[in-house]
């Protein structure tokens, strides 16, 4: 029962800025696979402009989250879409370099893979407990992105070919830690639940 003195406070409306901000990021990746693929590996101004679309998208993947914690703006609409929003960009982009030919598909496999299947597994486990994001998980998401930007950046056309090994080395940086953290989340989930038995 409230207080006279207390006002209940409203929850924040499912349309607010950062909701706003990955229905925008969502929407972005068609554009990007688009682009990608009308280039047809030509590395022209296409293949910069979707290299650019795709960095300023995953860029603001940081920034809802900030704006929703700061501002108390997290809603459980902003919790399914932010990681819809990751997936379909990170995973179309890497379809497309596949299907471009500059990315084994084994690879983009693997990951894809790793990433819807811990994605279904967080959502069957919510409805026991919540299994928080790890150090380990955050740094996956930040070496994806930066070897996804790396191999969508035509940079060989301006410092030569040995720009191919920097962009190799930090894509098989990016999927040992996809593994890892994989292993590693389902490994917490199995503790965390039969913890949560335990104490049942």
């Amino acid at each position: 029962m409230a207080t006279p003195n207390t006002v209940p406070t409203a929850p924040p409306s499912n349309w607010n800025l950062p909701n706003l901000i990955t229905v925008v990021r969502i929407l972005m990746a068609p554009v990007f696979f688009w682009m990608l693929l009308a280039d047809a590996g030509q590395d022209g101004a296409l293949r910069w402009a979707a290299a650019a679309v795709f960095i300023v998208a995953i860029a603001t993947d940081g920034i809802d989250g900030a704006i929703a914690r700061r501002r108390n703006l997290v809603t459980d609409l902003g919790k399914l879409l932010d990681p819809i929003a990751d997936k379909v960009l990170t995973g179309g982009a890497l379809i497309c370099l596949s299907i471009l030919g500059e990315l084994w598909w084994w690879v983009t496999i693997v990951i894809l893979v790793r990433e819807i299947g811990i994605t279904v597994f967080r959502f069957v486990m919510l409805r026991d407990h919540v299994i928080p994001a790890s150090r380990g998980g955050k740094l996956k998401t930040l070496f994806q992105a930066v070897a996804i930007s790396l191999a969508l950046l035509p940079f060989w056309l301006l410092l030569g070919d040995w720009v191919y090994w920097v962009n190799w080395t930090v894509m098989a940086v990016a999927l040992v830690l996809t593994v890892v953290t994989g292993v590693d989340y389902l490994a917490a989930g199995w503790r965390e639940r039969r913890k949560h038995r335990s104490h049942a």
